[in-house]
C-alpha cells in the first residue's frame, strides 16, 4: 500500500553488521499497513499471535491454518517490508512437511518462513531452502518448547548450551538461513554468535549486540497490558489510552 523500495531477503542479509535492524510482528492488515507506514524493514507473522490476540496461553495450540489467515490478512497490506511467516508447533516434523507447509504460508502472501531449532531440524532447513523458500532460524528460548521444557529460560548460561548455540547458528547459516532470531540467549553468547555467523542475527531479549531487534508490537505500544516481558520497556500505554476513550465516549452518551 505504501510507496517505496521492496524489502528482500538478500537485502536482509546485506545489512550484517551494518547497524540495528529492526524487526517487529504484525498479525493483521490494520497493524502491518501502519508498522509498514513506518519503514520497518522486517514484519513477522509470529505464531506468537496465539497469545496476544488468540488468547491461548503458549504458542503451542497455534495451527497452520490459523497462520495462514493471519498471513494473509498481513499480506493484504503489501507491506514494503519482508513479510515472514512462522511455521507453527508440529508444521515441520519432517522435511516433506515443511515444504508443504512452508509453500501454504508462501501462497497466502508470506515472503519467507520462520522454524524454531538448530541442528535437529536441519533436514528440514535444507528442504525449504533448497524449495526456493527463505528460511530465518530461531535460537535460544523455543516458545514451542515452553512444555516440555516447563517454562521459559534463558539459555548459553551452561558451557553445553553455549557450544550448541554456536554450532546450531553455524550449521543453520551452512544450511542457507538469511537472518537467525537469538530469543533470551545471554548477551555474551549472542554477541559471540553475532560475530561468527556472516547472516544477521535478530535479538529478543538477548542484549544490545545483535544485528537486530525484534519486538512483538503489542508489548512495545502496550496493547496487551496484563503481561510485559522483563527486557521490553513500552513506548506507548495504548490500552490505557483505549479504556480513556470508550470510558470518555460513555460519559457522552449520558448527558
Amino acid at each position: 500500500m505504501t510507496s517505496g523500495t521492496k524489502i528482500t531477503s538478500e537485502h536482509i542479509r546485506t545489512l550484517k553488521g551494518r547497524g540495528r535492524l529492526a524487526a517487529l510482528t504484525a498479525y493483521d492488515y490494520p497493524m502491518t499497513r501502519l508498522l509498514d507506514e513506518t519503514g520497518v524493514p522486517l514484519l513477522l507473522v509470529g505464531d506468537s499471535l496465539g497469545m496476544v490476540v488468540l488468547g491461548y496461553p503458549d504458542t503451542t495450540r497455534v495451527t497452520m491454518d490459523e497462520m495462514v489467515h493471519h498471513v494473509r490478512a498481513c499480506a493484504r497490506a503489501k507491506p514494503n517490508a519482508l513479510l515472514v511467516g512462522d511455521l507453527p508447533y508440529h508444521s515441520y516434523e519432517t522435511p516433506e512437511q515443511a515444504v508443504s507447509n512452508a509453500q501454504r504460508l508462501i501462497a497466502a502472501g508470506a515472503e519467507a518462513v520462520k522454524a524454531e531449532g538448530g541442528q535437529e531440524i536441519l533436514a528440514q532447513v535444507q528442504a525449504i531452502h533448497g524449495g526456493g523458500i527463505p528460511f530465518v532460524g530461531h535460537l535460544g528460548m523455543l516458545p514451542q518448547h515452553v512444555l516440555e521444557e516447563g517454562g521459559y529460560h534463558i539459555k548459553g548460561r551452561k558451557d553445553e548450551e553455549h557450544a550448541r548455540l554456536l554450532a546450531d547458528a553455524e550449521a543453520l547459516t551452512t544450511a542457507g538461513a538469511f537472518a537467525i532470531v537469538l530469543e533470551l540467549v545471554t548477551p555474551p553468547v549472542a554477541a559471540e554468535i553475532t560475530n561468527k555467523i556472516s547472516i544477521p542475527t535478530i535479538g529478543i531479549g538477548s542484549g544490545p549486540d545483535c544485528d537486530g531487534q525484534i519486538l512483538v508490537t503489542h508489548d512495545l505500544v502496550g496493547t496487551f497490558p496484563w503481561f510485559t516481558p522483563r527486557f521490553v520497556k513500552p513506548k506507548l500505554q495504548t490500552a490505557a489510552n483505549i479504556k480513556a476513550a470508550v470510558q470518555e465516549w460513555m460519559r457522552d452518551l449520558e448527558k
